[in-house]
């Protein structure tokens, strides 16, 4: 069961399977695909995802109930974005977008080499870059767990939006595709019982670990970065707002609310209702990622900025609202548990 006094709220308390049952779901189907139709099964990178899955799960269901110190939970995640990096899922190249203007197409992320042939002599740059980008997935999922079913909503977006991608031309991967199907399936399965008024919650568990495969699985599909900001630009982009505004009042960034930082929040405040934000969600996340399927490098940087103009004007709208009593109680709100 969850704890609504942590937050201040006076409901009464909900179970939090679905994010463990999530878990479980998902290596069930993982090892029963790597034992029957992967093309090279049980490789050091599939062993290092599945561990990497585990430890997350764990440290993650353990603060659903027990409250782990942020600084612990991000020494974790390091932790974690390490070894999915050290057992071979790595990129070394970004499509350079400005290509046009800077004179060449590649960014090379393979440089800096660590000379351990064991582990394919990783990139210093490439394993910064893996670090902060699983940061980034993990956490932008778990700050956006404020409203229930707003993580399920993009995840299924993201996942089967990753999915026909493996499936398309551009990528061709039937394996892949078949991944991320399945978690698309999985993240609809939590919907059904996360959306309000929910029956069932994700907790850090669900929202951390579909934060890890959604990041991870743009790394297998040849560093689709682009497409995989698109997919997850709403929750991205409000992380980067509400650190900018955490540091501008001198707060600090490990130090969150729930009343008026994240745009779930301050909408709320303005009056809307949990489903008209979910539907907000599930219109960006949708249109963005379906049309990363068809837009180039420079086309998608485009698009990627044209949603970071909507998000910084979705945060002043919903930032002109004067002052309630106790919004929390009023919409029942739900803080992710905050990482920062």
């Amino acid at each position: 069961m969850d704890f609504p006094e942590r937050y201040g709220l006076k409901r009464k308390r909900i179970p939090y399977p679905t994010g463990i049952l999530a878990v479980l779901t998902f290596l069930v189907f993982f090892v029963i695909f790597e034992s029957t139709i992967a093309m090279s099964p049980w490789s050091l990178q599939a062993v290092g995802l599945i561990v990497s899955i585990i430890i997350l799960a764990i440290i993650s269901f353990l603060d659903d109930r027990l409250r782990i110190s942020p600084l612990l939970r991000l020494g974790i995640q390091i932790l974690v974005a390490l070894i999915v990096f050290l057992t071979g899922t790595r990129l070394f190249s970004l499509t350079n977008p400005l290509a046009g203007i800077m004179g060449f197409d590649i960014l090379n992320l393979n440089i800096l080499n660590l000379p351990i042939q064991s582990l394919g002599n990783p990139s210093l740059v490439g394993m910064l870059f893996t670090v902060v980008w699983l940061g980034l997935t993990m956490n932008a999922l778990n700050w956006f767990d404020g409203i229930r079913g707003q993580v399920s909503v993009i995840s299924v977006i993201g996942f089967l939006t990753i999915g026909l991608l493996s499936l398309s031309d551009r990528v061709g991967d039937f394996s892949l595709g078949l991944i991320a199907l399945s978690l698309a399936g999985i993240a609809l399965g939590c919907l059904l019982f996360d959306v309000p008024p929910p029956r069932a919650l994700l907790g850090d568990t669900g929202s951390m670990f579909f934060g890890l495969m959604l990041g991870v699985l743009t790394i297998f599909t040849g560093g689709k970065v682009a497409t995989g900001f698109l997919v997850l630009g709403v929750p991205l982009i409000d992380s980067i707002i509400v650190i900018i505004r955490r540091l501008a009042k001198g707060v600090s960034p490990f130090r969150g609310n729930a009343t008026d930082e994240h745009l779930h929040h301050r909408l709320l405040r303005k009056g809307w209702s949990e489903w008209q934000i979910i539907l907000l969600t599930a219109a960006l996340g949708s249109s963005f990622g379906i049309s990363a399927l068809f837009l180039n490098t420079l086309q998608k940087l485009l698009a990627a900025f044209a949603l970071m103009l909507i998000m910084l004007w979705l945060s002043l709208y919903s930032g002109n609202v004067a002052d309630r009593s106790s919004p929390a109680e009023d919409r029942d709100l739900r803080l992710g548990n905050d990482l920062l």
